[in-house]
């Protein structure tokens, strides 16, 4: 069966960040399959969340961009209410894919994601056959 990792920017137990997904707590690492099936498999803390950014960079710190994905190195898709400066990195240079719920409710992001999991599936296979520029590794 195919199944996607997930990490969700998260303010609070139910609660997606309102922040950028850098600023995040910590991010809600769920499986969610192709048969609607959804399993939370960790609440990882967010290491970058007190990331010094560089003063000339403000929001979109490139280094704070590999701090944090540096700890999603498992996951697929990035989920999140908003993202900042860094959505065009994700999207252009890496191998995840990006994916806005439109909602802060975790329980209705997660019906998002199934509701957009054969797009999401396709997105993720493409991206792993493609080189990506930054080393996520």
């Amino acid at each position: 069966m195919r199944c996607l990792k997930v990490a969700f920017g998260m303010e609070g137990e139910e609660t997606l960040t309102d922040a950028h997904y850098g600023d995040s707590e910590f991010f809600a690492i769920y499986e969610i399959c192709e048969d609607g099936s959804v399993k939370l498999l960790e609440k990882r803390p967010n290491k970058a969340r007190d990331f010094e950014e560089k003063h000339d960079e403000g929001h979109g710190d490139p280094e704070k961009f590999k701090a944090v994905l540096g700890q999603l190195l498992d996951v697929d898709v990035l989920a999140a209410f908003r993202m900042g400066p860094n959505f065009l990195r994700i999207r252009d240079k890496t191998k995840k894919v990006a994916f806005f719920t439109r909602t802060r409710d975790l329980r209705l992001a997660l019906q998002r994601v199934f509701e957009d999991f054969e797009e999401l599936w396709e997105q993720v296979q493409e991206k792993r056959t493609v080189r990506k520029p930054i080393d996520e590794g």
